[in-house]
């Protein structure tokens, strides 16, 4: 799939994610269906990341910049602090630009691998990733690799940008909550056990990771109302 996503993570003033939000998921939607590309979800901080943070994935079949697309995503910047944008490409997944709809615990990885290793790694993934998912009732949404098209100059301690080398990527699970994320962390009987035995090789062969939580506000089955952070 030669479709360009871009990851977008925004900084809205104390108290008024939910406002920035409900503008991402109406006009910013909007504006970059009409200029070509789909708001592919948002999401609200859930564990690791502030509470007025709002992060967001746009897809753009015929690809964009990600100055482009953040422009389209966010035209207001009232009650907004900082945007910043990132380019990406799809790896092993998505396949596809149909975005997650159901709610859940998803986690935003990010990787910073070695080009001698990136193989392996794919290699890893796609191995580990079917008894992943049927071992925990979770899916792997995509895996992205950073293109290094962004906005900003500045080194960003969240994705990586600017500090590490290598291969930076974007990992997107989604499990049904919180304590399946645990679940998943310890492994029961041997099938279990391999699962996680391929993920801990693959956490091996990079130089940097990192890992936030957060909550699908574009789901359609229901919203998440918890007070997370």
């Amino acid at each position: 799939m030669s479709a360009t996503f871009v990851h977008h993570r925004v900084d809205a003033a104390p108290r008024r994610w939910q406002a920035v939000a409900d503008r991402i998921a109406a006009e910013g939607a909007r504006r970059i269906a009409e200029a070509g590309g789909q708001l592919y979800g948002a999401w609200r901080s859930q564990i690791g990341r502030p509470r007025d943070e709002v992060q967001a994935i746009s897809v753009w079949p015929n690809g964009i910049t990600a100055p482009a697309a953040e422009r389209a995503l966010l035209a207001d910047k009232t009650d907004i602090r900082t945007v910043t944008s990132e380019a990406m490409v799809p790896t092993l997944r998505p396949t596809d630009t149909v975005p997650p709809t159901r709610q859940g615990n998803y986690a935003f990885r990010w990787f910073a691998v070695p080009d001698p290793r990136w193989p392996e790694f794919l290699d890893l993934c796609a191995a580990a990733w079917p008894g992943f998912e049927g071992a925990y009732d979770s899916q792997v949404v995509g895996l992205w690799r950073a293109t290094g098209d962004r906005t900003g100059a500045k080194p960003d301690e969240v994705t990586g940008a600017g500090l590490h080398g290598g291969v930076r990527s974007l990992l997107l699970t989604r499990r049904p909550n919180l304590a399946m994320w645990e679940r998943s962390k310890l492994p029961e009987g041997a099938a279990e056990a391999a699962v996680r035995d391929k993920l801990s090789r693959r956490y091996d062969l990079c130089d940097w990771t990192v890992v936030s939580t957060a909550t699908l506000l574009t789901a359609v089955d229901r919203a998440d109302t918890a007070r997370w952070t």
